[in-house]
């Protein structure tokens, strides 16, 4: 291929709103809608790459300020989508002033995943035969159950994951009256029956005595593990709650390093690793994660971004799981594919999908 096709000729900046977009609150947030900004970047040859982050309401001015001045960076050089580190490097150190982790780390990390969109889609191949992979089916679970549900919707949901074939559901926690809590979880077992496995998240939004409280209420339920009960920097109340419970414990979601993760190692407070893939940087900072939980036998079971998340799990040697959410299915060209709950990277090039134009609105 010539050398000049694989520069970055243009990059564009989109909004865009989930078809299944509705108001939903969990034990810390109330979410107006399911929102998207998707970037996407054009090589010299004609290449496109995309990369999204989910950003629901918050912050669009601040999200798109930040993309634009990553498009201004980028645009006035002269980067390869393949010099994904070194464009990292440049724009870490350029934009320091200000910090690194949060909105620019957003902005830098979609870039990062379009950048890898396109440099598969140049050499004609999947993402996850860019890395040794073990072509393993990842378990996929139903992700939802959200705090701000009827018991109606939340049966309703639980039941449509198990018609569909799914083996594992997670359901919110964290209600300011835990009766509630423990109501919802034993709804939901008796809708289930006794061979789907049942998770809860409590997004921070509990503390260790009101954890504690809630396992042992719900133990006899046999929920599979417990997501972020308390404040993810609260290292020691992770670990007075792997003292006191038999419960497997899952942090990391909020995670931009390996701080919490290096922190919870030292505790043996931690069972489940849960890397963002946007939060943390990108592809590189993903594996990187994954595989400083392997050297000390945890487990990775990433947030949200399934469709990314099943071809990097192929690569790694530890993958446990991946969350599946719906939100993307109806604006993009090729949904994933999840049989009896379990999943498989695509066969096309790339990330395997795109998301069509027609739902895109251009950030000028």
């Amino acid at each position: 291929m010539g050398e000049t096709k694989t520069l970055i000729r243009d990059m564009r900046i989109y909004q865009a709103t989930s078809s299944l977009s509705r108001p939903i609150a969990d034990a810390t947030h109330d979410i107006s809608k399911i929102a998207f900004y998707v970037l996407e970047v054009e090589t010299e040859g004609g290449i496109l790459g995309q990369g999204y982050l989910l950003s629901f309401h918050y912050s669009p001015n601040a999200i798109e300020g930040a993309m634009k001045d990553l498009k201004r960076f980028v645009l006035e050089r002269k980067y390869h989508v393949y010099e994904t580190l070194q464009l990292q490097q440049d724009y870490e150190a350029e934009s320091e002033y200000f910090g690194i982790p949060g909105l620019q780390r957003w902005a830098l990390a979609t870039l990062n995943v379009a950048l890898w969109d396109a440099w598969a889609r140049t050499l004609g191949q999947p993402i996850y035969r860019l890395f040794g992979c073990s072509r393993k089916k990842i378990p996929v679970y139903g992700s939802g159950g959200w705090i701000s549900y009827t018991d109606e919707e939340l049966l309703e949901e639980v039941k449509e994951y198990q018609k569909r074939g799914f083996q594992a559901v997670k359901i919110k926690v964290g209600s300011p009256d835990q009766e509630r809590d423990v109501r919802r979880l034993h709804l939901v077992r008796e809708a289930i029956g006794p061979n789907m496995k049942i998770m809860m998240d409590a997004n921070q939004g509990m503390d260790v005595p009101s954890s504690v409280s809630l396992i042992e209420q719900v133990k006899h339920l046999g929920i599979h593990w417990f997501e972020e009960p308390v404040s993810n920097t609260d290292f020691e109340g992770y670990a007075l709650i792997h003292q006191k419970t038999s419960i497997s414990l899952a942090m990391g979601e909020r995670e931009y390093s390996t701080v919490a993760l290096r922190e919870l190692i030292g505790r043996r407070a931690l069972d489940l690793w849960q890397p963002d893939l946007i939060r943390l940087g990108g592809v590189e900072a993903w594996r990187d994660s994954a595989a400083l939980a392997a050297a000390y036998h945890i487990p990775v079971l990433p947030h949200y971004y399934k469709d990314y998340d099943i071809p990097l799990l192929v690569t790694v040697s530890r993958p446990y799981g991946a969350e599946s959410f719906d939100w993307i299915d109806g604006i993009i060209d090729q949904p994933m594919e999840i049989v009896d709950g379990y999943a498989l990277p695509r066969e096309g090039e790339g990330w395997g999908f795109r998301f069509l134009h027609q739902y895109m609105t251009e950030v000028k």
